[in-house]
């Protein structure tokens, strides 16, 4: 539900649905608000609405239960209609629009706990509020903050307007000021706030809120831990009602519900998996039994009792009954769930037991609604509370799955019926320590459904054909031209020391760009902000020398990755560029995927596909992230190698990365490594005669090749000294570069080459998680590949193309290894037989071949794999390798 209130489902009619709608008594208010007052925002008069209340108009002088106050006499707000009413109905025909804040103020409420509730239609108002520009925050008393960054539209689906409800406590005859913000921010953009309706309803006190008093009342607090534990929702925390649901055939509208005007929507199709046949139970005969005082009768409706889904008749397979909701990480929920046992066949405790999962957890072993109510026809509710976390574990909010799966009893324990019930589901939000509970947009897309043409428009159906004919024809033409400019200016791009020119950049007034559609997509800078809530710090994944980068959603419900370049920096603009020349003309399996830009003058933004398991680095050393295996780290390194092999050899034109480093090797959900980050690269030297590029140096401290920085020649070598360094980085699981230390041990190049000289690389070096994992075979392998990227002159290193085979190599001896603790010493000779040691060239033409001798890696006495050059007679590897310089700019 998403806290839809007014929806356009359109369910099937059925005979649960008539009754329903007919039946007095599950239309019964018993419980009467001590204070209920509705608002129609922007309205002259008061109107009774659909719910058969009163809606007071705000813009009248007959009001004494509440204010506006605003600034006066400039910047007030308007009394605005929209411009479009598909679905008119109170409070939606008229709105509170403003550009500046503006606060509600209510008094006379003696009740300490009440229910708030906005509603929001999301649309064009006065011809200049688009809805796309509506961002606001919304907060109370100045110390709750129930919405920031708010837009509205984000959060249509199948309705065209949307609700929002929250719980709040105050004290009695306390003042409640809601106050209205818009953003401020220093863009071209001009950003309002607007509300059309909101509703103060009191509540029982505890109806939510734990009750000190009731020892019998008590909230399961869920955890992996399996560790019993209660959970207390004060009264100074504020809630807000994310899912509101009727399980069963039908939806029960704010006018039937027991007197708080709640709204119980319906659970299939949006939240329910999957419907079996015949899983809806219905009992419109029976009278609920409330004499024992299990809960009061307001609770919740009794259309919600009366109605539930069990398993389904005739089903074979075994599954789980599973709701989906999505909802905001890094915040605790309270879940509530009603049952009510009224099925004539089940009478007694044990007729039918079954378990409940919240977010995978098991939260009731044994669940009896007979033994909760202590018989049948009976309503009861239990309470769970749930911390939801991020998929990567981090405290950042990101849009997560809470599910509820009931699942029938195991066939080793006894039930007379091995079936499942659930009446109803209400899951609450629960404020953080500050009481904020502002969240992320939701992952669906809000779209409009299409409307009919009017015959008018019928009637012009003839005449749009031929100007779109005509149309078309001028498209044509306007495409071969774009294509032979494109084409032209794409082999410029690739002559040597050809930079991009930047007159082919500059964006039009409107916004747009001159890069041609076919290359990579063109984002709007308000589909930028929609997708990142206005670039809140929310929803930073990452910091650069360019940028934040922001995880975002376009399109409803595609992750993306959002870099934005830094104001005013003129080095960014020429990455921003340069990454969007190179990426779109570039796609591999192991580089990230360019999918759009923004050039709007103003913003420069790259929009990437999201890398779900975030930066290599961020599993080597620096986070509380699970350390990889041994295994896995080889499999990264093999994908990123292949991709970095693609760019200097697989491309049209080879490409220099220039900023090879673990930050910029990303993985995705199946640990996939891509390289990214494409500001610094360059087309690599053409031509027999070119040996190398001449160009300023650029990268990263601690990568940078010695030969690249102290003679400003970029070769592809340059890349695999960088390459290098990663891999020293993933073995060892420590930076490049550690201040900290002394100069001696400070750079991880010399003080890994200094004890593979001494034979202490396991003892000093190597990570300790992953130590007892590496066979002296591999370890070898691995180090000469290394200490061969890392060689000072770079005709004599490895190049990516050998760099891949050594990995390939370097797997299969753990490949290997794994299978003989599974096959056998014999097995284990079998596969060594199988192995093909590599043969490589370097650049001037001489073997480099992978040779057994005798070393010593400290304790670990066995043969040595090494690296021997056969042209010449000297020694493959320099003691004095780069460890520093002289403080360039780092990004």
């Amino acid at each position: 539900m998403a806290n839809s209130i007014k929806n356009k489902f359109h369910p099937k009619i059925t005979l649960i649905s008539l009754l329903l709608l007919f039946s007095p008594i599950l239309v019964n208010s018993s419980y009467k608000p001590i204070y209920n007052l509705a608002i129609n925002c922007g309205s002259p008069t008061s109107t009774s609405g659909l719910d058969k209340r009163i809606w007071v108009g705000d813009n009248s002088d007959n009001h004494d239960m509440f204010s506006l106050d605003e600034p006066k006499p400039t910047k007030v707000s308007l009394a605005l209609p929209p411009d479009s009413l598909s679905n008119a109905a109170i409070p939606y025909t008229t709105a509170r629009v403003s550009l500046s804040n503006f606060t509600y103020s209510f008094s006379g409420i003696t009740n300490s706990t009440v229910f708030l509730r906005f509603h929001f239609y999301p649309t064009s108002y006065n011809y200049t509020f688009e809805p796309s520009n509506a961002l606001f925050s919304v907060i109370v008393n100045n110390n709750i903050t129930l919405l920031k960054n708010f837009n509205p539209l984000l959060w249509l689906r199948d309705e065209e307007q949307i609700t929002k409800e929250y719980c709040i406590q105050i004290n009695p005859n306390e003042k409640i000021h809601i106050t209205f913000i818009p953003n401020k921010v220093n863009t071209s953009s001009v950003y309002y706030a607007f509300i059309n309706g909101i509703e103060v309803v009191s509540m029982p006190s505890f109806l939510y809120y734990t009750n000190p008093d009731d020892s019998n009342y008590h909230i399961n607090f869920l955890s992996f831990g399996n560790t019993a534990a209660e959970y207390q929702i004060n009264t100074d925390n504020a809630l807000e009602m994310v899912y509101r649901v009727n399980v069963g055939d039908n939806q029960v509208p704010s006018s039937a519900d027991t007197g708080m005007f709640r709204n119980w929507d319906y659970d299939f199709p949006r939240y329910l998996e999957k419907q079996y046949p015949q899983s809806v139970l219905a009992d419109l005969v029976d009278q609920l039994n409330y004499k024992n005082n299990i809960i009061p009768n307001y609770t919740a409706p009794e259309a919600v009792y009366l109605t539930a889904r069990s398993y389904g008749k005739d089903v074979t397979e075994e599954y789980n009954v599973t709701w989906n909701f999505d909802v905001d990480s890094s915040f605790m929920y309270m879940v509530r769930l009603h049952f009510c046992e009224f099925d004539s066949k089940v009478n007694n405790q044990g007729d039918r037991v079954f378990q409940i999962f919240i977010n995978d957890i098991l939260a009731e072993y044994q669940a009896d609604v007979v033994r909760w109510g202590n018989g049948r026809m009976v309503p009861v509710h239990m309470d769970y509370a749930v911390r939801m976390f991020s998929q990567g574990g981090n405290s950042q909010i990101e849009r997560v799955n809470l599910s509820i799966k009931l699942q029938r009893l195991p066939k080793t324990m006894f039930t007379r019926y091995r079936d499942v019930l659930l009446n109803g589901i209400e899951i609450f939000k629960i404020g953080d320590a500050s009481n904020n509970l502002a969240g992320l947009k939701p992952k669906y897309s809000s779209q409009k459904k299409k409307e009919l043409p009017t015959p008018q428009q019928k009637s012009k159906k003839s005449h749009m054909v031929m100007v779109v004919a005509a149309g078309v024809s001028g498209l044509l033409i306007a495409l071969a031209v774009v294509g032979t400019i494109v084409f032209v200016r794409r082999r410029r791009r690739f002559e040597p020391h050809i930079e991009v020119e930047e007159s082919s950049w500059k964006s039009r007034k409107d916004g747009s760009s001159t890069l041609p559609s076919h290359l990579s997509r063109y984002f709007t800078i308000a589909e930028i902000r929609a997708a990142t809530n206005n670039f809140d710090d929310i929803f930073i994944i990452g910091v650069g020398g360019f940028g934040n980068v922001y995880k975002g959603y376009i399109d409803g419900a595609t992750p993306v990755a959002i870099k934005r370049l830094k104001s005013g920096s003129q080095q960014g603009e020429n990455e921003f560029l340069n990454e969007i020349e190179l990426l779109s003309q570039l796609r591999h399996n192991h580089l990230v995927s360019l999918i759009g830009y923004c050039n709007d003058g103003v913003e420069m933004i790259l929009v990437y596909d999201f890398m779900q398991r975030g930066t290599l680095r961020e599993y080597l050393y620096g986070s509380d992230n699970e350390p990889l295996t041994w295994k896995q780290r080889l499999e990264i390194l093999l994908g990123a190698a292949r991709g970095l092999h693609y760019l200097h050899a697989g491309a049209k034109h080879n490409i220099i990365h220039r900023d090879v480093k673990s930050t910029n090797i990303l993985l995705d959900e199946k640990w996939v490594a891509k390289v990214s980050d494409f500001g610094l690269s360059k087309v690599g030297p053409t031509g027999m005669s070119m040996t190398h590029v001449s160009t300023v140096v650029k990268g990263s401290l601690g990568y940078l090749d010695p030969e690249y920085y102290l003679r400003q020649r970029l070769t592809l070598k340059s890349d695999v000294y960088s390459f290098g360094v990663v891999l020293l980085e993933v073995l060892c699981a420590r930076p490049p570069l550690m201040r900290s230390l002394d100069k001696k041990n400070a750079s991880l190049v010399v003080r890994f080459q200094r004890c593979y000289d001494e034979g202490v690389i396991i003892e000093e070096m190597v990570d300790p998680f992953i130590k007892d994992s590496i066979t002296d075979e591999c370890l070898k392998c691995y180090c000469q590949m290394a200490l061969s990227c890392l060689h000072d002159d770079g005709s004599q290193r490895m190049s990516m193309s050998d760099v891949v085979g050594a990995l390939e190599f370097a797997l299969q001896l753990e490949m290997s290894e794994e299978d003989s603790k599974f096959g056998g010493t014999q097995e284990k000779e079998k596969s060594e037989q199988r192995i093909q040691y590599p043969k490589f060239a370097s650049d001037d033409g001489s073997d480099m071949r992978f040779t057994s001798s005798s070393g010593d890696y400290g304790s670990h006495t066995s043969k040595v794999s090494t690296i021997s050059v056969t042209s010449e007679d000297q020694p493959l590897f320099s003691t004095d390798v780069f460890s520093e310089v002289g403080n360039p700019k780092a990004r």
